[in-house]
């Protein structure tokens, strides 16, 4: 059963459904309002037991996750949805710790706000990302049926789907895929960190923050689990990154 802890907003106003996951019902209630009143229909869930049943019940366009909660934490949730879903998550913690927020964006969150936090900056955060996600399928949709081949792996940009040369399909988060696309755009040319958050528009980061390695990471395990040994993702010190294959764009569908 869903858990609405206030009231929706109405349809004509409504920039998206959003669900709130913490066992605090006072944050669940600060958030919810906040948004509502720009626009956001809004789900709270204590746990994460109610947020797997919003999510299978509901069409949800944004998490706002919880690190600490009663049984399963934050970390774990975040990695079930990965395993299922690439819906945005914006990670809410009372830890602030380096280390912490590096885990969240390992587990495949999108973005992260540390407590106390204020309200504006989470609403900027909300919008910015939905802004991505959503920027990435209108793009997607006008490319008709572009993809693109290298290295034995084929990508839809319209679908933004990935296949491996096995044939299997890999799961990319919203940053993963940005980045992806980054890569794929500059492929044999060196790019700094600054360039590549530039390129794939992610969270408005100090140029020292780890974000960006962490996605990269991420994205590389990915690709050099089924890439025969290979390092798709160079890395150059000093310098940056480089995407190493040569890369062919092509229409129509994939054989």
């Amino acid at each position: 059963m869903l858990v609405t802890n206030t009231p929706t907003a109405s349809a004509a106003d409504d920039h998206g459904h959003v669900l709130v996951v913490d066992d605090d019902p006072q944050i669940r209630v600060l958030v919810a309002r906040f948004l509502q009143r720009h626009g956001y229909k809004v789900t709270g869930a204590p746990d994460g037991r109610v947020m797997l049943d919003v999510l299978r019940q509901a069409d949800i366009d944004l998490i706002i996750l919880d690190l600490m909660l009663p049984g399963r934490s934050g970390f774990d949730l975040c990695g079930d949805v990965r395993a299922t879903s690439q819906v945005p998550i914006v990670m809410l913690t009372a830890r602030s710790e380096e280390s912490d927020r590096v885990i969240g964006l390992e587990a495949g969150a999108d973005d992260y706000v540390t407590k106390p936090f204020s309200p504006r900056e989470l609403l900027a955060r909300v919008r910015a990302v939905l802004r991505r996600s959503r920027n990435m399928r209108r793009a997607g949709d006008g490319r008709a049926s572009e993809f693109v081949v290298f290295d034995g792996w084929r990508m839809d940009l319209r679908r933004r789907e990935l296949v491996s040369p096995s044939g299997t399909l890999v799961d990319l988060s919203t940053g993963e895929f940005d980045l992806m696309v980054a890569f794929i755009e500059h492929a044999n040319r060196v790019l700094s960190r600054e360039a590549l958050m530039q390129f794939a528009k992610t969270r408005n980061s100090d140029p020292f923050d780890r974000a960006i390695d962490v996605q990269i990471s991420r994205l590389r395990r990915k690709l050099e689990a089924d890439a025969n040994g290979g390092q798709l993702i160079k890395t150059i010190r000093g310098a940056g990154y480089m995407f190493t294959p040569a890369v062919q764009t092509r229409e129509g569908q994939p054989a």
